[in-house]
């Protein structure tokens, strides 16, 4: 493989280093602003138009889980307790922040991206275990590969795969994950006191409804974010432009977060902007204008097959990169060290 280590990453300006020096106000913002819309969808709109109230509580949930990805990364300030406790209200339910925290910053590993066993975040199977799985699981996840059916479908896969992983390190002893959802379990007491008593919403109903609905805006951004390539830098993607970029804190330009990724979400488009050929030209021209244009090639067809195309293809005995204990995937996928095909880097 082509050498990545005289790979020039563009330069940050001084304006782009501010955050090191005190509280990242415009991330506040979006803070109180996300709990606020949610708050007032639930109080105000639901008893009027119930609807809409979803629609809106369902993008605050987006809105929440970008910013949650914005605190794990240290901001908007320098202490990690306060970032935490800032996005501590579990308006999404589902997934723990200490949890998360560790399996993105683990997903940060360039060199394992796309990994099926070591890369948390991947959509990629081994192919041992694709030979193991039932008919009916392989057509799911070969539709979960198409933009609609990851919409449709891929909240459902993922949460089923990541709790079932999550019970067998809980049940197994494994005290991190335990802590961790011990405090998710405590931040959604006044999640669940609020959508019952305050809103008056069934938790089941918000569930399928807001929380759902949240999960698949989630699912656009993700959904191509990655792809395998022999180059470790042509492994992430650049979607330029989109009305979504704000909700995803411009993680649409996926590609320059993974290269910077301590830069706070308001600094990304400057940042591509002024050297932006430079960008596209790191990562191989893994590029789309919008998510328009994914939308029209893979709303039905899947981008890529399920199985990894090189690596996890057969056992190689004492050849394997061994995942952490803690390393489970998002997408539930398997936590046993198999061996891999190594990169060629």
């Amino acid at each position: 493989m082509e050498s990545e280590t005289h790979t020039h990453i563009p330069s940050i300006h001084p304006q782009q280093t501010r955050k090191r020096f005190g509280i990242e106000w415009p991330t506040i913002g979006l803070m109180t602003a996300c709990y606020g819309l949610w708050f007032a969808s639930g109080f105000y709109l639901f008893p009027a138009l119930p609807i809409v109230a979803f629609g809106l509580m369902a993008v605050a949930v987006a809105f929440h889980s970008s910013l949650q990805h914005e605190a794990l990364h240290g901001h908007p300030t320098r202490s990690g307790t306060i970032n935490e406790i800032l996005v501590s209200l579990p308006i999404g339910l589902v997934f723990p922040y200490r949890r998360y925290k560790h399996l993105h910053l683990k997903h940060h590993a360039d060199e394992r991206l796309t990994d099926p066993y070591d890369d948390p975040e991947s959509y990629y199977r081994a192919l041992g275990d694709w030979e193991k799985l039932p008919a009916p699981v392989r057509v799911l996840l070969n539709w979960n590969n198409s933009l609609v059916g990851r919409i449709v479908i891929g909240p459902a896969l993922m949460v089923v795969g990541f709790l079932i992983n999550e019970v067998k390190l809980v049940t197994g002893g494994d005290k991190k994950t335990r802590t961790a959802w011990l405090l998710h379990g405590l931040g959604l007491v006044p999640v669940l006191v609020i959508v019952e008593f305050v809103f008056g919403i069934p938790l089941w109903l918000y569930a399928v409804t807001s929380v759902y609905g949240g999960l698949s805006i989630i699912a656009i951004r993700s959904y191509c974010e990655h792809q395998w390539s022999e180059r470790p830098d042509g492994r992430t993607v650049i979607v330029e432009k989109s009305p979504l970029a704000l909700i995803f804190l411009n993680n649409n330009l996926h590609f320059v977060h993974h290269k910077r990724p301590t830069v706070p979400w308001y600094d990304l488009p400057q940042l591509y902007r002024e050297q932006r050929e430079e960008w596209q030209r790191m990562n191989g021209g893994y590029v789309f204008r919008n998510y328009f244009e994914i939308l029209r090639a893979y709303a039905f067809r899947k981008k890529q097959d399920v199985v990894h195309p090189v690596l996890r293809r057969e056992p190689a005995p004492g050849r394997a990169f061994r995942p952490r204990r803690h390393g489970i995937s998002l997408q539930g996928g398997s936590t046993l060290p198999i061996p891999a095909e190594p990169p060629k880097e």
